[in-house]
């Protein structure tokens, strides 16, 4: 109302149209004011504007010499040019000068300041003028194609491989748009949040979809209407997965390859029949979310020192063990990689062949036909390689055939399902073999688990109240007393954290970045467990697990809670996380 009266003052609008002018402005709450009068015949364009010009501060230019160069328009994000109507006219020293012909809309102007980084200067201009240079630089019709690259991009699914359906009422349904576009906007959902599960899991009530991130379940709110549309998305998954879609009674596997946004996704997909119907979990694979290299898998520099000799030995077996989930293939391939090179010849054996490495030979197991990691092993000997990797020692026979391997001048990479270093070797006897083969040729265990990183765009230091402290933490005082043993390797790790922060730990206090969560992705921690004489003779003896740790910490081994609480002290995780995912060393 301020411009109606400004334009009174100056004679510009008749005092006796300032109500119609008024009761138009408000009847198109939609468009910019200014808009709104020229539009219903008040006052003409290029007498309004130099108005708002001045009202504004503004500067008023003149577009129809205006020349732009590549560079400026390549600064301009497509979609903000058709849906704002904003037009680059030059970019010097960090600043993007543009034009608008709509002052009054400044959410537009920092929607673009925060997509290019660039500190936005507005000068005002016609609208017609800089809708005119918007089609002569960005193409006729250059909206709805921006448009519909954008609903392509952000909503569909690329399937990469074929899909079948046959022509049953079951499959029709399936395949209908409004289905597909469902299953579609839950599988962009979960990749765009980086997630690495999706749970579909059927209940009395109805359907219920929760993402795994960063390690923990996370339920998604969706409508109530989804639950009528439940047997359409599991026979779509089904569909997309090649499975049998009307096979409901027994657990079915299958796979889905898709690109999102570019990005290539492989989805393993699992189906369990359950109570209330069937239960759908699919495992993603973010191809190009992933980066294998050993250094940044989170290992601190004294572990990753010592990780690096031992997987540059000749001959031996270095095992990584860890629970479902723990990054333990992330951790195998970041080896490969670091000694891969043109002189090394690099095979693997895995169950399913999850990331393909260039340069590394990759063989998936078919239990069905025999290919069992024991019988891939056999034949690999015959192709001459220097190293192995064998995705999991499961039973007997894959233990023999990596210890024969390993005897027979080979370096052979495994994993094992065991909760620390010290019960790899008590686990590989249980299997059955002989103590003296474990000794001899496992060189090394490293255990892992994944904790949740604290988001660098809102990580706060705080002073924490000591009493609330785990009772083994460094830098409580008191409380339970642990063994020798973990009393020194807790020493080491106090003195680190005194001299780092001086007793002060860091949170995240949740910001956009983290979707108010204060953690932003995972890192690991590791307890590394280097095979030496005393250890031998104690495997040789067939003592228990316990026995080998304390031997292993009287060695130097630090063990995953006492990882943890380095990561604690150096701010890259909480107390809470790694009380999580660890139990605690008093003794």
């Amino acid at each position: 109302m301020q411009l109606l009266q400004t334009l009174v003052d100056r004679g510009l609008l008749p005092a006796a149209d300032r109500g119609r002018a008024a009761d138009a402005i408000a009847a198109s709450p939609n468009f910019p004011p200014h808009q709104v009068l020229v539009d219903r015949g008040f006052l003409k364009e290029e007498t309004l504007l130099p108005v708002l010009a001045e009202e504004f501060g503004l500067e008023l230019v003149d577009l129809s010499h205006a020349t732009v160069t590549p560079e400026v328009l390549a600064a301009m994000p497509p979609r903000l040019v058709h849906r704002k109507n904003l037009f680059p006219l030059s970019r010097h020293n960090g600043t993007l000068v543009v034009a608008t012909g709509d002052p009054f809309d400044a959410y537009a102007l920092d929607e673009l300041a925060t997509l290019t980084g660039l500190h936005v200067l507005p000068v005002l201009a016609p609208g017609r003028e800089i809708a005119r240079l918007i089609k002569a630089h960005f193409g006729v019709g250059g909206d709805t194609i921006t448009a519909l690259l954008a609903e392509r991009e952000e909503e569909e699914v690329e399937l990469l491989e074929n899909i079948e359906a046959d022509d049953s009422e079951l499959a029709k349904q399936a395949q209908d748009a409004s289905v597909v576009k469902l299953v579609n906007q839950i599988l962009v959902e979960a990749a765009n949040e980086r997630a690495s599960d999706i749970h579909v899991e059927p209940e009395e009530k109805g359907l219920r979809i929760r993402y795994r991130i960063d390690g923990l379940l996370q339920q998604q709110n969706v409508p109530p209407e989804i639950n009528r549309f439940q047997l359409a998305i599991l026979s779509r998954l089904k569909i997309m997965a090649r499975l049998n879609i009307a096979e409901k009674r027994l657990p079915q596997d299958g796979r889905i390859k898709m690109k999102v946004a570019g990005r290539e996704i492989d989805v393993r997909v699992s189906i369990i029949p359950m109570v209330h119907g069937e239960g759908v979990v699919m495992r993603l694979l973010d191809k190009g979310r992933m980066a294998f290299n050993l250094k940044t898998c989170g290992m601190l520099p004294d572990i990753y020192d010592t990780f690096k000799q031992l997987i540059d030995r000749p001959h031996g077996i270095v095992l990584v063990t860890g629970p479902t989930g723990s990054g333990k293939s992330t951790t195998l391939y970041s080896a490969l990689n670091e000694i891969k090179d043109e002189s090394t010849k690099i095979i693997t054996v895995e169950d399913p062949v999850e990331y393909q490495q260039e340069g590394i030979s990759q063989i998936q197991t078919h239990t069905k036909i025999g290919l069992t990691f024991g019988a891939a092993l056999r034949s690999i000997l015959r192709h001459d390689p220097d190293v192995i990797l064998v995705g999991e020692i499961r039973d007997l026979e894959t233990a023999e055939m990596a210890i024969q391997a390993s005897l027979t001048g080979h370096m052979v990479f495994s994993t094992l399902h065991t909760n620390d270093a010290p019960s790899a070797f008590t686990r590989m006897i249980d299997m059955g073999v002989e103590p003296f083969l474990v000794s001899s040729t496992v060189e090394g265990v490293m255990a892992q688990r994944l904790v949740r990183t604290i988001c660098p765009d809102c990580k706060t230091a705080f002073e924490p109240d000591l009493d609330d402290l785990p009772l083994d933490f460094p830098l409580r005082k008191g409380g339970v007393k642990p063994s020798p043993e973990i009393a020194i390797q807790q020493g080491m790790v106090e003195m680190m954290g005194d001299a780092q922060n001086g007793g002060k730990l860091w949170k995240g206090v949740g910001c956009r970045a983290c979707r108010q969560g204060g953690f932003r992705g995972r890192t690991g921690i590791h307890e590394l467990m280097v095979n030496n004489e005393v250890i031998k003779d104690l495997i040789v003896q067939r003592v228990n697990s316990g026995v080998i740790r304390l031997e292993a910490l009287r060695s130097g081994m630090v063990t995953l809670r006492q990882d943890g609480w380095r990561k604690v002290l150096n701010g890259t995780t909480t107390v809470d996380e790694v009380g999580r995912v660890t139990a605690g060393d008093i003794s």
